[in-house]
């Protein structure tokens, strides 16, 4: 090895992104294969990272390849920030192909309503910006946001992530409870919120922030009853799928319920529930653009977006004839 003190300077993406490929093929002749190289080049990339670091990185026998301790955890650290920027390059490299046209991509956890893309329409009408819509998973609604990997999410709230701001907040929906429609309760006009604690409610899995799953599937009645939750849902076709099943019950907005009406569901109201179902325009706050405010004073109030700004975490109220959206 190097006797002068190694940087991280020293050290190239060819390099690192050797590794990362051999860490995962555990062969030689594979990675090169994969990355163009010859195996001659592959090895001596690894070689040169390895005198960067200062530590042996692959240990390779006649019979197996293998990273060493210091290279495996080299490489669980390095993959997300080389993700990261191959994820820029590439956008980038897409913007360059496209030419200077400007573009927003928004994630939604939910359906895109009509409400929703009739103000996508007008922002590339009026602005010139052009709206890509991303699906994100139902139980992880800001990781994208987050990690760059869209510039806004349509989620539900809360959000106390000190990274994000509200943009824009949609009017709250009442929340019914989903249960099949033999199930003991379905004839019922309502349920009491204290009757939760007898129905075995489906959860988002996915790494959101415990507040916000939660809000989503609340742990206890209000007057303290534990509510039981023993599965988890990826997607809200699933959790209507597992409520029909009649073992097991979902917390879903009113709107939701009337896009899926069904003869083998009932969606009842619950008395006495305080939580609504609200969602909310999500952006980083060191990432606020132009773009976003004039999306966010689009939904508030429908108006032409180049007057003036959004009001941020303002509690508004639909203009007459918007029929207001939620989350399922």
């Amino acid at each position: 090895m190097s006797a002068e003190y190694p940087t991280m300077h020293q050290a190239n993406i060819q390099q690192i992104e050797c590794l990362i490929a051999l860490g995962e093929e555990l062969h030689f002749g594979r990675t090169a294969e994969r990355l163009g190289y010859s195996q001659s080049r592959v090895s001596q990339l690894i070689a040169e990272l390895e005198t960067r670091v200062g530590a042996r990185l692959v240990e390779r026998t006649s019979r197996r390849v293998a990273l060493t301790r210091i290279g495996a955890q080299f490489v669980a650290e390095v993959r997300p920030a080389y993700r990261a920027l191959t994820r820029t390059f590439a956008r980038a490299r897409e913007r360059a192909l496209r030419g200077a046209v400007e573009e927003l991509r928004i994630g939604f956890t939910g359906m895109v309503y009509e409400e929703i893309t009739t103000a996508f329409r007008a922002l590339d009408e009026e602005r010139g910006i052009a709206v890509h819509t991303h699906d994100l998973p139902l139980g992880s609604p800001f990781v994208a946001v987050l990690e760059g990997e869209v510039d806004a999410a349509i989620a539900e709230l809360p959000v106390h992530e000190p990274e994000l701001t509200v943009g824009y907040r949609f009017p709250p929906q009442d929340q019914l409870v989903a249960i099949a429609s033999a199930h003991p309760l379905a004839g019922r006009d309502s349920i009491d919120v204290e009757e939760l604690a007898g129905l075995d409610l489906l959860h988002r899995v996915g790494d959101a922030p415990h507040y916000w799953k939660a809000a989503r599937t609340p742990p206890a009645t209000p007057a303290g009853a534990p509510i039981l939750s023993t599965t988890g849902i990826t997607t809200i076709q699933q959790g209507m799928a597992l409520a029909a099943s009649g073992r097991h019950a979902l917390l879903a907005c009113r709107p939701l319920a009337e896009h899926h009406t069904r003869t083998d569901l009932r969606f009842i109201p619950v008395r006495g529930l305080e939580a609504t179902s609200r969602l909310g325009l999500v952006w980083r706050a060191d990432r606020t653009s132009p773009q976003l405010v004039a999306l966010a004073r689009l939904l508030e109030h429908g108006a032409p977006a180049g007057d003036g700004a959004a009001s941020m975490e303002r509690e508004t109220t639909p203009p007459a004839g918007r029929r207001p959206v939620c989350a399922p």
